[in-house]
This record gives structure tokens, sequence and C-alpha cells, in this order.
């Protein structure tokens, strides 16, 4: 991380022909990429993107320049390092259409937000499509009958395998070829984003742009607004996804300057929802129950509604009559009780004790509710912050210390560990009523690693399973100052 931000600093002198004032780190989502913020002399921002994935890198630049031609609502890429690993770009803000939705709910103002998001995806669809070279896509050149297969094997085998429902192996595979053929015979194939949801649409002085299109490739119209119109986290209600179904639609025959036959496209329509939202399951099986990442786990069970509610009353134009027995099966109350989480409520009587203490000062914790149980992590196999000057007065309270830890130290990965075993905990014991539980941090001085390890902690308890807790750092008296 340390090199990346070097490559970072040289790029903005390079552009700028000034020094970085400010540079942190934000935190990465379901990507490999790493994104910094940089802050001028004149507290002007900027965002630098890294990551080894050239390929990628090079569609996302490609890209850009391309829907720049045609006035599209995309991020200015500012400059690139010469072997593309590292570029900047202007910084849009932290505001995306979710964060709108979510503050705001489902008003007048983020309908018309909605409606700006897919009048600019119909532009950007139809006239960016004559101009791109589909030889710069990242993977395939177009989502046809062979993507469209990866995406529901995907589903199978990191989502629906993991279920251990008995099912006929060659029937769901039949049933996969029905819908690949179907689906991919779509005469009104454009450019097509792969990945158009609220969070990849960010708000900006009351206009919106487009981030996270380097998967792109040519494909139907209608897989960008299903993914839009049905993303499980925005939970946009039917009338809604009606509405904004037609606008879209009337977008589409005003930039095409033709009609549209609606009736054909809404079955189009609503089997790529389909596609889209296995899709979505088969990710959040690989990041969730292979790879064991909270978020995405916690995702599951408002994934597997959406797919309870669209089965409900939707029609695809075409009989897979074993696969959607198969797919009621999957989303059955018994299976999404399965993957959901016990939050704490009103009447939860857990609490939980976090403490950062001092190896040195103070020792162990001592239980002060006799359970005899609970953890205490040694942070000290994480590079010491208390060992560099500049740092030796702060704790891991200030921002310097936190963007050390983030960035030039394997804290993130402790922590992740760390979360999936006290998850554990915690979840049972808000099941059985029990009362407490203490998690312990200690390091060296308990001023930097265990401060900064125990507030996070009390940060993920708090957002994850809304449980009481209680943060107590046992050796401030005894901080540098």
């Amino acid at each position: 991380m340390e090199e990346a931000i070097k490559t970072i600093r040289d790029l903005f002198r390079q552009y700028t022909n000034a020094d970085i004032f400010r540079i942190e780190k934000i935190p990465q989502s379901g990507s490999n990429r790493n994104y910094f913020r940089i802050h001028d002399i004149h507290e002007k921002t900027y965002i630098a993107t890294q990551s080894n994935h050239v390929k990628e890198n090079k569609a996302f630049l490609y890209f850009t320049e391309t829907f720049e031609k045609i006035h599209a609502p995309v991020p200015k890429i500012l400059i690139n390092n010469s072997d593309f690993t590292v570029y900047i770009q202007e910084d849009l803000g932290d505001v995306s259409l979710l964060h709108m939705l979510e503050k705001y709910g489902q008003n007048e103002k983020v309908f018309h937000l909605f409606e700006k998001a897919l009048h600019a995806l119909a532009h950007l669809q139809v006239n960016a499509d004559s101009i791109i070279d589909y030889n710069q896509c990242l993977t395939n050149k177009g989502f046809g009958y062979q993507a469209i297969m990866s995406d529901l094997l995907y589903f199978k085998y990191y989502f629906l395998d993991t279920l251990q429902i008995p099912y006929d192996k060659e029937k769901l595979l039949t049933d996969f070829e029905t819908v690949s053929h179907y689906l991919a015979d779509n005469e009104s194939k454009y450019f097509l984003f792969r990945d158009f949801q609220s969070r990849n649409i960010m708000v900006k002085d009351e206009e919106v742009y487009f981030i996270d299109y380097q998967g792109g490739m040519k494909g139907a119209l209608q897989y960008d607004v299903a993914s839009l119109l049905w993303q499980a986290k925005a939970n946009l209600s039917d009338d809604w996804k009606e509405k904004l179904l037609e606008y879209y639609i009337d977008c589409i025959e005003t930039t095409l300057k033709g009609s549209v036959d609606r009736s054909l496209f809404k079955h189009q329509y609503h089997g790529y929802v389909l596609i889209r939202l296995l899709q979505v399951l088969g990710a959040y099986g690989f990041r969730g129950l292979f790879e064991r990442k909270a978020h995405f786990l916690s995702s599951i069970p408002l994934a597997l509604k959406n797919v309870q509610s669209f089965l409900k009353n939707k029609d695809i134009g075409i009989s897979i009559p074993f696969f959607q027995s198969l797919l009621e099966e999957m989303v059955s109350e018994k299976t999404i009780q399965q993957f959901e989480i016990s939050k704490a409520t009103e009447h939860t009587q857990l609490t939980v004790q976090i403490n950062s203490f001092s190896f040195i000062q103070n020792g162990y914790p001592k239980d002060e509710t006799n359970n005899g149980g609970g953890y205490v992590f040694d942070c000290r196999g994480i590079l010491n912050p208390g060992r560099i000057d500049e740092y030796k007065t702060k704790t891991g309270l200030d921002k310097p210390v936190k963007e050390f830890l983030e960035q030039q130290t394997k804290m993130p990965d402790f922590l992740n560990s760390i979360f999936d075993i006290v998850d554990i905990t915690v979840e049972n014991y808000i099941q059985r009523g029990f009362e407490n539980l203490d998690v312990n941090f200690g390091c060296t001085g308990g001023q930097h690693r265990s401060v900064y390890a125990a507030e996070a902690l009390n940060r993920h308890l708090k957002n994850k399973f809304g449980v009481k807790t209680t943060l107590t750092h046992l050796n401030s008296e005894n901080w540098v100052q």
C-alpha cells in the first residue's frame, strides 16, 4: 500500500506540479480496487484508483473517453500512469443514489433522480453503441448465450448448491439452456453496463453521474434497467418499478426515434430481471458463503425476498416449470430464515463489553460479570504506529493513526477474522437471552492498535446487530502525551 501511495503522489505531482496535502483511503466494497481521496493545498479533492488489473483499468479508461464524446455523465479522467495501474479522476463526492433513497425514502425528489438516471442511461446505451470498439471489453464482447449460461451456472455453484436441495441436474441444465437461448435472441442490443445499480450512480449538485462500468459489453437494453429497479438493497415499490420502467421505455423510443413493442420488451425485461437476481445471489454466495464477508452474508435474505417477490406475478414469456419449482423451494421461509441475522430488539438482554488495554501496564482485564467467558485478542502482531515519532503522542482515535493502520498494516485482515468469530457468539447469545459478553483487545501500550480495534468492533456490532455495547479504553490515563 505504501508503494501505491508513493505512485499516486508522483502522478499527482506530474498532473498539478504540486504535492498532495492529504490522502485518505476510501473503504473497499466488493472489488479489489483501492480508492483514495486526494486533498490539495486548496482543499480541492480528487479520486485516485490503484489496481494491478491492467485490462480492467484500460477498459474503464477507454469507456470513459468514449462516453465523454457523447457528453454522458461520467467522471473526467485527469491522468493515468504509463503502466495503467493508477489513474486520477475528478471527485464526484460520497452521495450515491442509494444514499439519497435511504435518507429521504421514496419521495418525489428521489423519484426524479431515478428518472434522470434512466434518461441518461438510455442516451448512453444507444448513442455510445455506434462508436464503441467492443474489442476493448474486459471479458466478453457481448452478453449473449454463453454469458447468460455463465451467470446461471455461477448462481448454481456458488449459491444453489450450498443449500443442498436435491434436484435433477439434467432438467435444470435444460431449463438453463431454454432461458439462455430465449434471452440471447434479442434484437435490441446496445451498450450494457452490467452493474447498473443505485450504488454506482453518484449524485452531485442535483445531477447524476455513472461509475463502475468497466465490465460493460454489448447486450440487451433490458438488463441495466432490470438491475437498477430490482436492486434488493433499494427495495423499490411495485408502483415505482412500473412507472420507472414505462418512463425508461419512453426514453428509449425518443432516443431511437421509433416505437418499441412494449409487450415483448416487458416479457424479455422480466427474463433479465430473473437473470440479474440470480447473478446477484451467486455473487453474494461467493463473497459471503465462501469469502465470509459479513456485508454480503447479511444481504442474502434481502436478495432471496426479492426473488420471492418476483416469482409471484412475473411472466418471462417461456415455460420453465422445473426451474421455477426449484426457485420457489429456494425462497421458502425456511431457507430465508437460515440466512437472517438475529438482530437485537428492545427486549434483548445482551450487552457486549469491549475493552482496549496494555499488556505491560494493565494486564488482562478482569471479567466483572463472573461469566468466565469472552475473548482476548492480541494486536501485537500488527505493525505498531507507536514506534513512529509522528504517531507516538496520538492514539487509535486519531485520523493519521487510523489511516496508517488501514493503509500500511494488516489490521483490516486481522479485524475481518475477528468479526467472523465474534459474530457467531453475539448472534447465539442474542438468541439464547444471555446478558454479557466481554471482548478485549491488547497491545503494548494500549494506545494505538488495541484502541483502533476496539472502536472498529464497536461500530461493527452496532451496525450489524444493533446490540448494546459499552466501550472502555483501560489505559487512557497512561497514554503518551
